[in-house]
């Protein structure tokens, strides 16, 4: 396992598949500025398989007046896998309809795969690659401590994966903390008051969940990644101290240097931090699928 971030134009995107839609659902409340849709998928390809943790490519048409011929986006599969009426693969993907602002022009425009894909509709067919990135592997250690934390659609992975464990490995008996950072609670995927898919978890004293959200959301603070994570910073950093204790981290990739500011305070002092940091990268206990 490794942190790196790999670079969209990196990626190998020669093997190509399509998919056709199945479902277009918006999962965000509608009071929400924020839409996210959860698109299902049935992938025109037999023998596609996929790990958990992995990302699928979206091949979009591209921006004429940019001169794209394609437009090249990664988006995190939301569930398990499962095979639809017609035998085929069958997966779900979130995307966040988002735009952009041009910082010499100060115009907005839409972005280019998240609208294409949030306005698509039952029947229409896409070309898709992948998949990529490195897998959530269920530990060795079936008493192992997993400290989830994602921001955005980055809690698509970790949906997949907490369902992955709790319904087809038997044998774990492993604690499970979830960590989630929005702006607000409305922009919260699959935990909110309209469809929280972690609830059935809820009652179980081998998981928790906890939300970090921005002090002002309005503002568009950052989020509060120290008070969600200090506030339980003593059980954190002994359970960082543990041999056991694996932490996978999902979402954006300024992530990491917010979350090494809160750790830090956690730690005591950055060197600490990093050394600790350090330990759990080299064991393979600390995994980042950042965008």
């Amino acid at each position: 396992m490794n942190t790196a971030v790999t670079h969209l134009e990196d990626y190998d995107t020669e093997q190509r598949f399509g998919a056709t839609i199945v479902s277009s659902e918006r999962i965000t409340p509608e009071a929400s500025d924020v839409e996210v849709r959860e698109l299902t998928l049935d992938i025109q390809q037999p023998d596609f398989e996929l790990q958990l943790g992995q990302s699928v490519g979206v091949i979009s048409p591209g921006t004429k007046e940019f001169g794209q011929k394609h437009h090249f986006r990664l988006y995190s599969v939301a569930d398990l896998p499962e095979r639809g009426a017609s035998g085929l693969p069958r997966i779900k993907i979130a995307v966040r309809r988002v735009s952009y602002v041009d910082k010499y022009s100060g115009e907005q425009y839409p972005g280019v795969s998240s609208n294409y894909l949030c306005d698509l509709a039952a029947g229409d067919t896409i070309t898709m690659a992948g998949p990529y990135g490195l897998a959530f592997e269920v530990p060795e250690e079936m008493d192992a401590n997993l400290i989830l934390i994602g921001t955005g659609t980055g809690i698509a992975p970790f949906r997949a994966f907490v369902k992955h464990l709790y319904q087809n490995v038997p044998e774990w008996k492993g604690t499970i903390t979830l960590f989630y950072g929005a702006q607000s609670g409305l922009e919260l995927l699959y935990m909110n008051d309209e469809r929280d898919d972690f609830a059935q978890y809820y009652d179980s004293d081998t998981f928790e969940a906890f939300k970090a959200l921005s002090p002002r959301p309005t503002w568009a603070a950052p989020i509060d990644w120290d008070g969600a994570l200090a506030q339980r910073g003593e059980k954190l950093w002994s359970l960082l101290g543990q041999p056991n204790t694996y932490v996978y981290v999902a979402g954006l990739e300024k992530m990491r240097g917010e979350l090494d500011v809160a750790f830090s305070e956690i730690a005591g002092s950055s060197k600490k931090w990093a050394r600790r940091r350090a330990e759990l990268v080299a064991g393979g206990r600390w995994v980042e699928l950042l965008y």
